[in-house]
């Protein structure tokens, strides 16, 4: 009788070990989830946006036969389209080029009826800048052009195509990883060029302050 209670014993003993060996298993705690690592923001990539502000210009212009020049004030809003692409690198400078198209609204009178204006304009430049995050400050330089208009009562209206440099900054801030908002100021000198009417020539010089905001989509 002894015997078997402790044979029974032992066997109690042995299924509660059994058990609890198993409980143990059943309870190793599950490895940690990879936790993903956080997206940093570039500003690497293509983008394109609108853009609209105000000119104010400045022409000088020198009339064959007149022995003064007529300054005129070719002030006015501006609206039109960039595009471009930057490249960050990873101490968060910013290299980049762009291309924009604007049209101006701008005429004024030179003397006695005769008159000049703008109207397309365009340019190509390099961009150097430095990223804050989402935000990037920047300069900008390089060719300008734009298409100037000199009208005289009796001889008609004539065309040419000015050329010359812009130089500016700027801010750009990404509210969301594709769209951002644009504050710009250049100055641009679109050189001189002469209206030829056969009677008589007009050569004026053109050059043009200019603030400009914009919205763009990156790529």
């Amino acid at each position: 009788m002894m015997k078997k209670l402790l044979y029974t014993a032992a066997a109690v003993f042995a299924l509660a070990g059994v058990a609890s060996a198993a409980d143990a298993v059943s309870q190793i705690p599950a490895a940690p989830a990879a936790e993903d690592a956080p997206v940093v923001f570039t500003w690497s990539g293509p983008y394109i946006g609108i853009q609209g502000g105000y000119g104010w210009g400045d022409a000088d212009s020198t009339i064959s036969g007149a022995p003064v020049t007529f300054g005129s004030d070719l002030d006015g809003g501006l609206f039109g389209a960039f595009v471009g692409y930057n490249y960050q690198f990873s101490n968060n400078l910013v290299l980049g080029v762009e291309g924009d198209l604007d049209y101006n609204w701008n005429e004024d009178e030179i003397t006695a009826g005769a008159e000049v204006k703008t109207t397309w304009q365009g340019s190509a430049r390099v961009r150097v800048g430095y990223a804050f995050d989402r935000a990037l400050i920047y300069a900008t330089g390089g060719w300008a052009g734009t298409r100037g208009e000199a009208s005289v009562p009796g001889f008609g209206e004539r065309s040419e195509t000015f050329s010359g440099y812009t130089v500016g900054a700027g801010l750009d801030y990404a509210f969301t990883d594709n769209i951002f908002a644009r504050v710009e100021y250049r100055y641009t000198d679109f050189g001189s060029e002469t209206f030829d009417f056969g009677a008589g020539t007009i050569d004026t010089d053109f050059n043009q302050h200019a603030v400009k905001v914009g919205l763009g989509v990156k790529f």
